[in-house]
């Protein structure tokens, strides 16, 4: 099997033919991160939604939003061709999923005393995933507008795994179920 290496600047320098990134059959996924405030935070998630083909991505609340350079090293540029769009609060942006894909099911990956393990759970698409604050979590208020509360169990020291790498496990574990 070949491998294909590229250097940083292969990377941060890439340009996707525009054409190209039309045709890519996206996933019925919108990822919503209330109040996100690491920008290398955002910039990742912009470049997982860019690998598991999600639809959109919505920043809410305290969300920094491109252009920002460290959201751009982060992402390797794929904020420019990730669909994304800022809104005030991440419950404006479960309402617009709802709105816009009737049967859209709210998945909110955060530790709470409702949530399920992420590997019990049946995910259908369309859905909307939705991330929080890396200190306070997703507010109350977007909790209690979940259809589902999933957690990643941990077995260590440690009560939590950054934001950004726990969107990822759920995300390839709903990629995988879909």
């Amino acid at each position: 099997m070949n491998t294909i290496k590229f250097n940083a600047k292969q990377l941060r320098t890439s340009q996707p033919d525009p054409e190209g990134t039309k045709a890519i059959k996206k996933n019925s996924i919108f990822i919503i991160l209330d109040n996100v405030l690491d920008t290398y935070n955002v910039g990742s998630i912009f470049r997982l939604a860019d690998a598991v083909a999600a639809e959109k991505v919505y920043l809410c609340g305290a969300t920094e939003t491109p252009p920002n350079t460290r959201i751009k090293k982060a992402s390797i540029n794929t904020w420019q061709w990730v669909e994304w769009e800022y809104l005030e609060t991440a419950k404006d942006a479960i309402e617009t999923c709802r709105m816009n894909h009737v049967a859209c099911h709210i998945v909110a990956v955060e530790q709470d005393k409702r949530s399920k393990p992420f590997y019990k759970v049946e995910y259908e698409l369309p859905l909307a995933i939705v991330v929080g604050n890396e200190s306070t979590g997703i507010s109350k208020d977007v909790l209690d507008m979940a259809d589902t509360i999933v957690e990643l169990p941990m077995w260590g020291v440690n009560k939590s795994l950054n934001v950004m790498v726990s969107l990822g496990i759920v995300l390839y574990e709903i990629t995988q179920k879909t």
